[in-house]
């Protein structure tokens, strides 16, 4: 009896952690299209396809044959001599290809920056209007966001119906449009992979639309549109090692396209909100010290800033900022920018355990243009972006020592060895100070890196 008793215990155990596995139900019908049908998006994305242009730009770029290996070479300099490679440098024109998408009956389009950035001259073709060919100026650019509007004097022209990106959800059907290797107009399919994709280091500001919907080179600046034919995005870049495409795809979301549009038509340029502090994301044990919260954690305040003012303390984890929530230290850098100067917000942060509310009046976000490649060898191949306070990377040249220890456009430098860099004169004194190898502190979403220079 007792053995008994023991056997249906165990037979009570073993059905007690028994695992029990879902079937998705099996009793499905498969159909097929009805006879004389055929399944196809042409009549809803028909009319996107008008308003999605070509771009061509000239630009003039100086050569040397200092820049040419062969006559660097001893032998070459034997017979031709140091003059040869040591004249003046030549000018040529250089071409290349875009799109673009018409956002305006009077010819107002939106591109990316890179697409028409140093043009001499920018010509626009309509695919969709007999290949007519229109002289296009500039209207405004904003590099860091990788966006330009650009205009051309034609009237009664289709444009592009702009869809909410907030609503968009992965697995989306989505179609790139656009003029891939300079073909000709080309429409690819796909979906929505990804979104609030940041990190890429495509520019300063990224929260982009991640598809696996072709696009290749001459996509630039093209649309990305819903199933209906909405604008959804702004194709921007591929990640690829051969320079095709390999499924993963970035686009800029409409919704900051089309803030971005307002600003550079109404003042020819983006003025960004600005709040003082240094971020970063929340990891390892501090997640348990803040209650699993998201958000951007504090680091600095720097002085006589609009967050010094409003009382926001080092250590703070910025949860939310005018009703927004803020998920993350990037999240928080793309609300504050694109919020216009002197805008009055409420900031809500955890200090402490406990939720408080500030009231903060942004400040605005000053930049300069600066380039280290002025005897500044060790920093070759920089164009670097002085905001308050702040050294970002604008731009990294390809095959420079700089890409070869890795750096990114929308990389911060910090710090150089012992000298904390808050702008580009701080910068050039590090520079001066320490001879030699020396260590760049940087600071890449939330994370800091040091790279031997």
């Amino acid at each position: 009896m007792k053995l008994l008793t023991t056997f249906i215990i165990l037979i009570s155990s073993l059905n007690l952690f028994a695992l029990e596995i879902k079937d998705a139900p099996n009793n499905l019908e498969r159909q097929v299209p009805e006879k004389g049908i055929l399944l196809s998006y042409n009549e809803s994305i028909k009319d996107a396809r008008k308003t999605v242009v070509n771009i061509s730009t000239t630009k003039t770029v100086e050569t040397s044959y200092q820049n040419n290996p062969f006559f660097n070479d001893p032998f070459f300099e034997q017979f031709f001599g140091k003059q040869f490679r040591e004249q003046a440098p030549q000018k040529r024109q250089q071409g290349s290809l875009g799109s673009g998408v018409i956002i305006s009956a009077d010819g107002y389009i939106i591109t990316n920056n890179h697409v028409i950035s140093g043009a001499d001259k920018i010509k626009v073709t309509i695919p969709s209007d007999d290949n007519t060919e229109y002289e296009a100026k500039i209207i405004g650019t904003d590099e860091k966001s990788d966006l330009a509007v650009i205009k051309i004097e034609a009237k009664n022209l289709n444009f592009v119906k702009f869809a909410d990106s907030s609503e968009a959800k992965v697995g989306d059907v989505v179609f790139a449009i656009g003029n891939p290797f300079g073909v000709g107009e080309s429409v690819t399919s796909g979906i929505i992979s990804a979104l609030n994709k940041t990190g890429v280091g495509i520019a300063a500001y990224e929260n982009f639309i991640q598809t696996d919907a072709s696009i290749n080179p001459g996509n630039s600046g093209g649309a990305l549109v819903d199933s209906r034919g909405a604008l959804i995005g702004i194709n921007t870049a591929i990640i690829s090692r051969s320079g095709g495409n390999v499924g993963i795809g970035f686009a800029i979301p409409s919704n900051m396209a089309k803030a971005i549009i307002k600003s550079l038509v109404e003042t020819g340029k983006v003025s960004r909100g600005y709040l003082g502090v240094s971020i970063s994301d929340v990891t390892g044990d501090l997640k348990n010290f803040y209650g699993n919260q998201k958000g951007a954690l504090v680091m600095n305040v720097e002085d006589d800033t609009p967050a010094k003012k409003a009382g926001i303390q080092r250590g703070d984890l910025i949860i939310k900022v005018a009703n927004k929530e803020i998920k993350n230290s990037n999240d928080l850098r793309n609300s504050v920018g694109f919020m216009a100067p002197g805008s009055k917000v409420k900031v809500v942060v955890i200090r402490d355990k406990k939720k408080i509310t500030l009231d903060v009046t942004l400040a605005s976000l000053k930049g300069e243009v600066q380039n280290t490649s002025d005897g500044y060898k060790a920093l070759d191949g920089l164009t670097l972006l002085e905001e308050q306070n702040l050294v970002i990377i604008k731009k990294v040249e390809p095959n420079s020592k700089a890409q070869e220890k890795g750096l990114k456009a929308g990389d911060y430098i910090i710090q150089i060895e012992g000298i904390p860099v808050t702008s580009i004169k701080t910068l050039k004194q590090a520079l001066k100070k320490y001879n030699g190898d020396k260590r760049v502190y940087i600071q890449r979403e939330g994370r800091i890196y040091i790279v031997v220079m």
